[in-house]
This record gives structure tokens, sequence and C-alpha cells, in this order.
């Protein structure tokens, strides 16, 4: 899909697209300043605070990115009773086209990652969160939320940070909901165990992930493939979305039906959030009835744009 009028006829489509997002939602705060001298207490420098902005992260920046390209999305994940978690409320009550349930968790902090930047470089970031998985109570109330939004949606997809929203089994049990219903699940992954989202139709690893999911090299498409199709064929997965930086993407169904989509970025300046973009618009060209190949390659195109 390289010619502009199928590419537009494609973006057109995006808000035919019904999605559901469960996972683990965040906030992302930037802290910018400067850096003028060293601390007289420790050898740091010392970081003077100019401004600040809050943005949601995690699972919440996929669904933030579904409903900017047009999509419908409903949003299922859990908050600590706690700022972080009200502000997490506050922000994605701006977004239109964004159907939220929020389960609160009191035994959780909402995670929140906060990030120093001076003269355009990151000093420091640091994390506020509880990483555990959920207690009965919340478990039971995400997968009735999740029952509900299933109702009226043609794809899932699961945004795995690795918090607790979807381990112990949480993932499966939804895409086997979801299989049900013959709603295709589209998983960013986390951790190395892809065992727990068998039967999903793609994963979404970068090349690290690959790496740690398989134990094989990753570094040329040839040995992506080789790792990929090995990984779809082993977890039950339908299909292998690598990701690959400036190197663009592959998508492996196996290790003979496979297609690379070189980087579409004419210069790369900060690849961070091309990984929300690309599931974001995978999910919803194939909820808006796309073929994977089409969803893969209208996402090359948008992750370009991030980076």
């Amino acid at each position: 899909m390289n010619d502009i009028t199928t590419l537009i006829s494609c973006v057109e489509k995006l808000k035919k697209g019904h999605v559901l997002c469960v996972g683990d939602v965040m906030l992302d705060r930037f802290v910018y300043g400067d850096v003028e001298r060293i601390s007289p207490e420790a050898p740091i420098p010392v970081f003077r605070i100019l401004s600040e902005n809050i943005m949601l992260g995690g699972a919440g920046n996929v669904a933030r990115n579904i409903a900017g390209l047009g999509g419908r999305i409903r949003f299922v994940s859990v908050v600590g009773n706690d700022r972080a978690g009200r502000e997490v409320t506050l922000q994605i009550g701006k977004i239109e086209g964004l159907d939220a349930r929020l389960i609160t968790d009191r035994s959780r902090n909402t995670s929140i990652k906060t990030r120093y930047i001076a003269s355009g470089q990151q000093m420091m970031r640091a994390d506020d969160e509880t990483i555990a998985p959920l207690d009965n109570s919340a478990h039971s109330s995400l997968l009735d939320a999740a029952a509900l939004g299933m109702e009226d949606c043609a794809a899932l997809v699961l945004a795995d940070y690795g918090k607790g929203v979807l381990s112990e089994g949480i993932a499966g049990e939804l895409i086997q909901m979801a299989r049900l219903k013959t709603i295709p699940v589209i998983v960013d992954p986390q951790g190395s165990n892809y065992d727990t989202y068998m039967g999903a139709a793609l994963i979404t690893p970068n090349r690290k992930e690959l790496m740690d999911a398989t134990g094989l090299p990753a570094a040329s498409t040839k040995e992506i493939i080789l790792a990929a199709a090995h990984l779809a064929r082993r977890s039950g997965i339908e299909a292998v979305l690598a990701t690959r930086s400036s190197d663009g993407m592959t998508l492996v169904r196996n290790a003979d039906n496979h297609a690379h989509y070189p980087a579409e970025a004419k210069e790369v300046f900060d690849v961070s959030g091309a990984g929300d973009t690309v599931v974001a618009c995978v999910t919803t060209a194939i909820a808006a009835g796309l073929s994977m190949e089409n969803a893969v390659a209208l996402a090359n195109v948008a992750a370009g744009v991030v980076v």
C-alpha cells in the first residue's frame, strides 16, 4: 500500500473502527528546567524547574491515539484512590470519543512516571507505582467491564506494561472471551513469556522483546523472521509484528509468509511513543475492516510521523 489514493482511503475508514482497549494506565509527567551548576552537597547537577506537562501514558496513550485517529474507543483499566488516579480521570474526560471504565483499587498507587528534562535531554526518571496482580474484586470488575465493552467492538487491544492489570491469567481470559465472539485481539506485550497471549491475532514486540521472548538473535531481517515465526508457532499466535525503530517493522505469519515495511521517517528525532501509535493504528484499522497487511502499512506511516 504505497500510493496516496489507497492511503487516504484507508485513513478515511478508521472512523468506522470500534475498539476495546484494556491495560495498564499511567501518567507521564514531564518536568522541564535547566542545569547551571553542581550541588555543593554532592557531585550531582542542580535542576531548576521551569515548567511541567502531564499526559496519559501506557494503555492510556494507546486509547488516546485510537481516539485521535478517529476510532471509537472504550477503555478499561485500574487506578488507585489517589491524586494521580484523579488526574487520569480528568485527562480521559478531555478526550472526545473515549468512553472509559476506570476501576478504583484502594490498595494500589496509580502509576506516574516523572521525567526531568534540561536542554532537550532527559536527566532522570522517577517512578511512583504499584506493580502487583489485581485483587479478586478488581479482577472480577475488570472482566465484567471488558465483557460489556466487547458487546459492540470489532477489535480488542491489550496494552500490557507489566503493572498487574493483565497479569495472573487475565490477558488469557480476555483473549478467550474475545475469541468466543470472533473479535481479533492485538497485544502490545510485556515480559518474556508470551504463552499468556495464546490465541491472539497479532502481537507487536520490539527487537529486544523479541530476543528476550525467544532467546534467538534478531539483528538482521532474516533473523527477525526466524525468531518471529518461532514465537508465533510456539505461543499459538497468528502473526508477529516486530517493530524495529529506525529500521521499520516486519510482519511475520510464518517463515514463508512475511513482509517488511521500511521506516517512513526521513529523520529520526525520538522513537518514544511510536510503539503506542503503531498498536493503536493497527488495531483501529483492523476494527475498521482493513486487512492486517494494510493496517500495518498504515501504522508504519503513522509511526514515521511520530518519530
